[in-house]
Order: C-alpha cells, then sequence, then structure tokens
C-alpha cells in the first residue's frame, strides 16, 4: 500500500470503545479522535461489542474517521476485561499484519493484560512497531477488590510496564512512581495529562428540566456541598459523610452516584446513620451531561475523595465548573489543582473544621479559589491542548 508511507497508524485498545459511554478511557478516545488536527494519523480502535444483532450488523465501522473493530467477549465475570483486552490487541495486530503498515504503534490503555505483555510486544516488534502504554491509576490498591485481584493488578503493571517501549502517564505523580518503582528496569516514561471541557451548561435557572430537577430534590442553587463519582470505599464517601455530619452547615451535601444494590452503601447507613440527617441527599444518578454540568456549576463547594488514581476525570471537571473545590491530600490531587484547592485529610474533625470555616468565606477568597482552579485546567488541561500532544508523539 503505497499511501502507507506517510501513514502513521495507530491502534488504541482498552477502552470499552467509541462512541464514547461516559467512562474516563472511552471519552478520551471520543475526544482524540473527534479533535483530530494531524492527518498524517489514521486511529484504529477496538470495541467492545455487546453480542446484539445490531453489534453484529455492525462488526467494523468508522466513527470520528477512526476505524472501529468490534471484539466478542463471553460473559466470564472480573475475567472478561482481560480478555477483551487480550482479543482486541491480538485483533489489532491481525489488522495491522493484512495493511502491512510501516512502525504501527499499539496503545494500551491499563495494566491488565501483563502476563501476555511480552509475547504481543515480541509480535507488535516483529511488525516494526511499537508497544505503548497508559498505566491508569494504582488499580491494585483499589479496596474494591479482594486481595488475589490485588496481587494480579499489582503482577500485570510490572510485567506490562518492563514490555512497553514507552509509558505514558496521565499524572506527573504516576510518571514518578513508574520510574522509582521500576528503575530497575529503566522504563522510558512520558506525561501526557487527561483532558476536560471548558464549555459552561447551555441551561439556566429558568430551565424546565432544571428547574424539576432541582424541586424534586428538594435543593437550591448555591446551597449544597456536591460529590459526583462511584460509590465505593477508596474514594472516601464515608470521611466525607461523617465530617459533613459533624459539622455546623445548614447546607445539604448532595451525592450524585450509583447506590442501588450496592452493600457499601447498607454498611455506611448502618455505621454512619446517614439516614437520620436530613441534609444528606443520595439523588442518583445524572446522565444528562448539560444538567450535570448546571449541578456542578451551581453548588457551594465539591469534595473529591479520589485517592489511588492518576488525573481524575470528576476532579478536571469540579476545577473547570465548581467554584471551590476541597480535595483529599494526596500527591495526585495537588499535582493537578495545586493552589486552586482547598485540601482535607482523613484525622477526625479535619473536614468538619473546613466545612465550618467556608461558611466565613466571603465572594473575593472564594472567587480567588475559583480563578486559580479555572488557570489551572486552562494551562494544562484543554483538550486541544492534549490532542496536540498526542500527535505530536505519534508522528514524531
Amino acid at each position: 500500500m503505497a499511501n502507507n508511507k506517510i501513514i502513521q497508524h495507530v491502534y488504541i485498545v482498552g477502552s470499552k470503545g467509541i462512541p464514547a459511554n461516559y467512562g474516563g478511557f472511552e471519552t478520551f478516545v471520543e475526544k482524540l479522535t473527534a479533535g483530530q488536527k494531524n492527518k498524517q494519523i489514521k486511529y484504529h480502535v477496538a470495541s467492545r461489542s455487546d453480542n446484539s444483532e445490531e453489534a453484529a450488523k455492525q462488526r467494523r465501522f468508522e466513527h470520528n474517521g477512526a476505524d472501529v473493530f468490534s471484539i466478542d467477549v463471553p460473559n466470564i465475570g472480573s475475567a472478561q476485561a482481560i480478555a477483551y483486552d487480550y482479543k482486541a490487541l491480538k485483533k489489532a495486530i491481525e489488522i495491522s499484519k493484512q495493511n502491512q503498515d510501516r512502525h504501527p504503534i499499539f496503545y494500551v490503555l491499563a495494566n491488565r493484560i501483563g502476563p501476555f505483555a511480552s509475547h504481543f510486544a515480541k509480535k507488535i516488534h516483529a511488525l516494526g512497531g511499537d508497544f505503548y502504554l497508559n498505566p491508569d491509576g494504582h488499580e491494585w490498591a483499589r479496596a474494591k477488590w479482594p486481595k488475589p485481584v490485588r496481587k494480579y493488578w499489582k503482577y500485570s503493571e510490572k510485567k506490562m510496564v518492563v514490555a512497553a517501549d514507552l509509558i505514558i502517564a496521565d499524572n506527573p505523580e504516576i510518571e514518578k512512581y513508574i520510574n522509582k518503582e521500576y528503575a530497575v528496569f529503566h522504563p522510558n516514561t512520558t506525561y501526557i495529562a487527561y483532558g476536560t471541557d471548558l464549555q459552561k451548561s447551555k441551561l439556566t435557572i429558568k430551565d424546565k428540566k432544571v428547574r424539576d430537577w432541582f424541586t424534586q430534590k428538594k435543593i437550591i442553587e448555591n446551597n449544597y456541598f456536591l460529590v459526583v463519582g462511584r460509590f465505593v470505599p477508596e474514594n472516601n464517601y464515608e470521611t466525607m459523610i461523617r465530617e459533613f455530619m459533624a459539622s455546623r452547615t445548614k447546607k445539604n451535601f448532595v451525592l450524585v452516584t450509583n447506590v442501588e444494590k450496592n452493600k457499601f452503601y447498607e454498611q455506611l447507613k448502618q455505621r454512619t446513620h446517614f439516614d437520620r440527617d436530613p441534609r444528606v441527599k443520595f439523588v442518583g444518578t445524572v446522565y444528562d451531561q448539560e444538567l450535570l454540568k448546571y449541578i456542578r456549576e451551581n453548588a457551594f463547594a465539591y469534595f473529591h475523595g479520589h485517592e489511588v488514581g492518576g488525573t481524575n476525570p470528576s476532579l478536571l471537571e469540579a476545577l473547570s465548573m465548581t467554584r471551590l473545590n476541597m480535595l483529599i491530600d494526596v500527591p495526585f490531587n495537588r499535582a493537578v489543582a495545586k493552589e486552586g484547592a482547598m485540601y482535607w485529610n482523613k484525622s477526625l474533625g479535619n473536614l468538619a473544621d473546613q466545612i465550618n470555616q467556608t461558611e466565613t468565606y466571603d465572594e473575593k477568597r472564594i472567587a480567588d479559589y475559583t480563578k486559580m482552579a479555572r488557570q489551572r485546567v486552562t494551562d494544562e488541561f484543554t483538550w486541544e491542548s492534549i490532542i496536540a500532544k498526542y500527535e505530536e508523539l505519534f508522528v514524531s
């Protein structure tokens, strides 16, 4: 294929695919392909099929100019994600071979297939290609996984890091960790952040869907602390709820999260009795992105309790939309927000005191935090700048 001389083929494996379903990696791939400027690059994206008839018709299709190829995966519980990445990378290598690509890049998102990494690296190198890795956050530290699964994640991470030609960290602290933890293997690393959207919500205070939601949930604009995210122990919901309940604020604590059939929710209810505090409001999930933006923009403050991630998408959204952000004090969060946020720790009374303090803040003090947070996002986390960095990397 004569045309291949000038085209850089990039195969992306590890997201559920595009069009995006609002996961972090899915949104990244959606934005990367939709915002593509450099026409020298041809993206190929693995997509997880749901085995429906509709999906069967769409084995291969174009989206945002990218070649999307579907992968069927049997439902085998928690091993499903490993099977998906394995089959997707195998298929990507086959497609690249058929195309006779020159110097293809295979970019794998997350450390799921470590035991097979060196096997795949050999096949990629035989094609004259490169194996890139995004290690994501510290998956092995997540409390939701039982011990054997955590052990697997740590082992898998090591194998992936050793096999990869380049490791792209989305947080400077992850890059530092990889270089320190695996120094003996001399990993080749770089840092390219995750991006976020700076557009304000198109909705206003008068829109029917806004008024319906706020009325139904018995919430008033600028009169609530907010959290948006998965309801899992390592996001520190217990600390945030306990400390909020211990504070003197008259404002509400609004939790936008899915707690249906969630064991952790029942455990927390027994431990904290949050159901007896009318200020604590679990409002379910909000899938309407414009409404969610409006809810973020009109919160008094945002709590962020994630402590085992890299650059967390919901943190970037909060920094770009919410006026005052209160983050758990871990290096990942400091690396992202710097002076644009307040920081709390898990010691008894620390967050409660800070909540009480915010009640005394004047408009200028809050505006200063808002300005610094927006500046951080504008300087380092716009999708335009992230896409430009990736394109430069891929064609260099």
